[in-house]
């Protein structure tokens, strides 16, 4: 019998997104898209085009550049959400329009004040609205893992009559138990009479840590897509890793009757280029992407390891993309080999000017670090990118800081503010704290500092460091990102980057806030 193909849904770049402080802008989604198309992910949800200008733009131009994956829209069950995200997925070689409504009691009556039957009409005219644009449609019954049964399978029996092709079951807040979620899958195939006409998807959050289980749990009855992000991202604690869901299916080929398509030594390439876009690190031990998910510390490990990989590895690092797409360029590589490098990474820079100044940065980083790794070079485009914000309003001229034993550490900084030069410096507990202070002076933001988060970007003392600074003001949230040598300049680079963020208007909001 055929092996049966699992459909890869990547939501890193809509339900990812909605991480506090993980906006990305147009340019970055096209990063990340280019990647996902080399990783050949199935369906790409590239956003949620009614939210606000910029993210119809995004999925827009998502939509023309991908060529190889089916590009996905998200809008809420109502005409103008459907009709504004066709307008957006169109232009796409292949697009799908997705569209959900909430169907548990506690959503139907306390947030979307509608009677069962108001809803599954909606619904309906929902998925009509939607085959003006596409017959690709997909429908989610939000909140699905609290909701009636009954109802469930009335809802469904009707969205798929009015035209929807794939039926996605989401545990919105992440309630259910594996068993649970797998039955519901069983029995909602089994009592839908029209079940066979559509493909069953799910989307799982990981409140209690149970996104991947439950998402196998599915697979293992039925569901042939599931939904989920590259590094788990997601709004709270997160979606179904991506990286999870595929290697475990891959590996354990002894209990699946499906695989999927994904090129999985894109995987950690993929991995950390959501990474430095979102400012969101990946834990050490995180599976299969984490800096230790291939490290042997016993010397009982480490000995059987070097016998015979099998014997603590289920699977080798070079198959998901470790210690491999590295190459090493240096002070003297060209113009020529950074370029050519830059195309193989999938980095598409706008325009000449933008290409020179990212060689020229390139050259600066060769002049302090001896080998320019994979790594770096995706961090310097993401400072290029930091450099190219539209209306930035401050940028670092120059920087002083001082630490000594017994001594109050300072800085002394330059910083430009819409053009025009003004120093300031202050006293702090530590450098990276006195520059902060020292910004302040000028700035006088009135944000607060949320996290400070500093990790290497590749090994050695040499390494770039790379830090993310999340500011909060008045409920906005946004993530600033540095990458340097030296670790204070990164992080007056992350925290001028989050003052650029709040400064600009055109940064949007979580669009389900």
């Amino acid at each position: 019998m055929a092996q049966e193909k699992l459909i890869i849904f990547d939501t890193t770049m809509r339900d990812g997104e909605q991480s506090p402080g993980a906006s990305m802008s147009k340019e970055e989604k096209l990063r990340i898209a280019r990647q996902l198309e080399r990783m050949r992910v199935d369906v790409i949800e590239a956003g949620f085009p009614a939210s606000s200008d910029g993210d119809f733009d995004s999925v827009q131009a998502v939509a023309r550049a991908i060529k190889d994956s089916t590009i996905c829209g998200l809008a809420r069950a109502n005409e103008k959400d459907v009709r504004r995200c066709g307008e957006a997925i169109r232009v796409a070689r292949s697009p799908r329009l997705h569209t959900f409504i909430a169907t548990s009691n506690i959503h139907m009556e306390k947030k979307l004040r509608m009677e069962p039957s108001q809803v599954i009409d909606q619904a309906v005219r929902s998925v009509t609205w939607a085959r003006d644009y596409t017959d690709n449609i997909e429908f989610s019954p939000e909140d699905a893992g609290r909701s009636d049964i009954d109802f469930l399978c009335r809802i469904i029996e009707q969205v798929i009559k009015a035209g929807a092709t794939t039926i996605n079951v989401p545990d919105t807040v992440g309630y259910t138990l594996p068993e649970q979620f797998g039955g519901l899958i069983k029995t909602l195939r089994e009592r839908i009479p029209n079940s066979d006409k559509a493909v069953w998807s799910v989307h799982c959050h990981n409140d209690l840590g149970l996104a991947v289980a439950n998402s196998l749990a599915a697979v293992m009855n039925g569901a042939r897509q599931v939904e989920c992000t590259i590094n788990g991202l997601g709004e709270r604690a997160g979606n179904a890793s991506l990286e999870e869901i595929v290697m475990a299916v891959r590996t354990r080929q002894d209990i699946f009757t499906c695989d999927t398509n994904i090129d999985a030594t894109q995987i950690v390439p993929a991995s950390k280029l959501v990474s430095g876009i979102t400012g969101y690190p990946v834990q050490p031990n995180k599976a299969v992407v984490g800096a230790n998910a291939f490290a042997h510390e016993s010397g009982i490990h480490q000995d059987g390891v070097l016998k015979h990989r099998e014997t603590y590895e289920i699977m080798s690092a070079e198959s998901v993309g470790w210690a491999t797409n590295r190459l090493t360029l240096g002070k003297l590589s060209g113009r020529s080999a950074f370029k050519s490098r830059l195309q193989e990474l999938g980095i598409e820079l706008p325009s000449e000017e933008a290409l020179n100044a990212a060689f020229k940065r390139f050259k600066d980083l060769a002049d302090k670090k001896r080998e320019i790794l994979d790594e770096d070079l995706q961090a310097l485009i993401s400072e290029e990118g930091i450099d190219h914000v539209e209306n930035q309003h401050w940028r670092l001229v120059s920087l002083t800081a001082h630490s000594e034993t017994g001594e109050q550490p300072y800085a002394k900084m330059v910083v430009s503010e819409a053009g025009k030069e003004r120093a300031c410096d202050a006293q702090g507990s530590g450098p990276v704290d006195a520059a902060f202070k020292a910004l302040e002076s000028v700035a006088n933001s009135g944000a607060s500092l949320l996290l400070y988060s500093v990790n290497n970007i590749t090994s050695g003392t040499d390494s770039q460091g790379e830090v993310t600074v999340r500011l909060s003001k008045e409920g906005r949230i946004v993530n600033g990102q540095g990458a340097d040598t030296d670790i204070v300049v990164a992080s007056a680079k992350a925290y001028i980057n989050a003052l650029n963020k709040l400064h600009s208007k055109a940064e949007r909001v979580n669009p389900q806030v």
